[in-house]
């Protein structure tokens, strides 16, 4: 495990010599410490990254030889991933087999870009036809420089590569900026860097708190683009420096993701889609499907079958086979969920299960999956992201009435549907104000696809070629056929 910061493609540590304490969620023990950087080094990791830009070969290279490199980093992402796996259990709590998965997508990640940063190569100029011959114009995509990006700890490698990966398929440099809650795999970027041999300055990591490394990151005058994922208080204040200095930006923030289930689908299949909705990652998604509404018809079998199968979830910590509910990532998250809970049950909705510390396990920072039922629309927990294993419930009588419910919300990243009738799918589906939209299922994300969301979900796209584009500026070249007559002011 490192415990530096990686500047300029060296390992140091803070300038100020400070640490933090790294802990594990499944009993509060601190297990590592790391480097707590600061302003200063947030400068050099910023001089080193505009050096790299403006003097360095990366955006200079082709994009098949940058290809290669992305290439050798997902293959050391895929050659590690048992160990970055059990790693990321370690830091954020999470069951194994979604660290697994984790870290295969994240690999995949690196893979898809370097497609994409060969098909650069052929697709990074374009001919703008125009109605005179005396001009021709081409619009030459370019990298839009040292790109600042600070990312969350729900899903610490794999989110860190959506950023990286397209950031340096496009020839961008990076300052990256880790959740100082699961610093750790984001730091082995640097070693993976170290040995896919990627320039020094391209990629720099910098671990520290948000107001002692991250606000400095995103003051900054020499970055020329933010990506930040996380709470919106967060990304607003990210908007307002960025303003500072007209500054591109990109913001994956919160959600309240709805699913809306139809009366005529199996009650199985959408009791596992609810679950898989807001259970999987302990309900530490920004697109979970938090708030669900639910037809009269089968209202009642399926809250039957829902209480039944929740309560079979198996809590524990993320290495014990069989476990599906890891710990919360931190007290802190561990107090703000049992709060939440204590405001629903006082505002009126009703507790259906869970909403404790599960027995036997009060030395971790974990809560039971939790139902609420009957939630007052005006109530904080229908209203406001929780972030954490607690789904809220109500009913709806028709269509209308459940599609103004679902986008009854400042957020609009996700929304869900299910039902038997396509068509009527279809419509809902159109109808949801929201940037991912699933039918018959809930959260499944594919790299390929774009990811991102309405209202205060945030701005831009990442992933697909969306996600490459964020990383690019597009000029304007223009040519005079010197051939054609000319003149304008000197004739004879």
């Amino acid at each position: 495990m490192q415990n530096q910061l990686f500047i300029n493609g060296k390992w140091s540590p803070a300038k100020s010599g400070a640490i933090f304490d790294v802990v594990d969620p499944s009993n509060r023990e601190v297990f590592h410490q790391v480097a707590r950087g600061g302003a200063a080094d947030i400068e050099a990791a910023v001089a080193a990254a505009r050096e790299a830009f403006d003097n360095g070969p990366w955006p200079r290279m082709s994009g098949a030889r940058r290809a290669g490199i992305l290439r050798k980093m997902g293959d050391e992402i895929a050659a590690r991933s048992n160990e970055l796996a059990h790693l990321e259990v370690r830091d954020n709590g999470k069951p194994l087999p979604e660290a697994v998965w984790d870290i295969e997508d994240t690999a995949g990640c690196f893979h898809f870009y370097a497609d994409l940063a060969e098909r650069l190569d052929n697709d990074a100029e374009e001919d703008i036809p125009l109605p005179m011959e005396t001009f021709t114009v081409k619009a030459v995509r370019e990298p839009v420089g040292v790109a600042g990006a600070i990312i969350p700890w729900n899903f610490p490698m794999l989110m860190a590569a959506w950023k990286v990966a397209p950031a340096l398929a496009a020839g961008c440099t990076m300052v990256l900026k880790p959740s100082e809650l699961t610093p750790l795999t984001a730091l082995e970027y640097g070693s993976i860097a170290e040995k896919a041999g990627l320039p020094a300055g391209v990629l720099n990591i910098v671990t520290g708190y948000g107001p002692e490394a991250g606000q400095p990151l995103t003051e900054h005058p020499g970055v020329d683009k933010l990506a930040f994922t996380g709470s919106v208080p967060t990304g607003s204040k990210i908007m307002q420096a960025a303003a500072r200095d007209i500054k591109t930006i990109s913001l994956e923030l919160g959600g309240k993701s709805p699913l809306v289930v139809f009366g005529d689908v199996e009650v199985d299949e959408a009791v596992e889609w609810i679950l898989f909705g807001i259970f999987w990652n302990q309900g530490e998604v920004c697109s979970a499907t938090s708030r669900v509404l639910i037809e009269e018809s089968i209202y009642p079998r399926l809250m039957e079958r829902l209480v039944e199968e929740t309560r079979k979830i198996k809590i524990g910590h993320g290495l014990e086979e069989g476990v599906l509910l890891g710990p919360l990532v931190s007290q802190g998250q561990h107090e703000k969920v049992l709060a939440a809970i204590e405001r629903g049950k006082a505002e009126g909705a009703t507790l259906v299960t869970g909403g404790g510390v599960p027995a036997g396990l009060e030395q971790g920072c974990y809560v039971e999956p939790t139902i609420f039922a009957e939630v007052p629309t005006e109530s904080w927990i229908w209203k406001e992201e929780i972030f954490g294993p607690v789904v809220c419930i109500r009913t709806f009588q028709s269509e209308e009435e459940a599609v103004r419910l679902a986008n009854d919300t400042r957020f609009g990243l996700g929304a869900a549907v299910m039902s038997n009738d396509l068509e009527r799918a279809n419509r809902v589906a159109r109808a949801f104000r929201a940037g991912i939209v699933w039918i018959n299922c809930s959260q499944p994300t594919f790299t390929e696809a774009p990811w991102g969301g309405y209202k205060q979900s945030g701005i831009g796209r990442e992933l697909g070629e969306w996600g490459l584009n964020n990383y690019l500026e597009t000029k304007q070249i223009t040519t005079y056929d010197r051939s054609a007559p000319w003149g304008w002011y000197l004739r004879e």
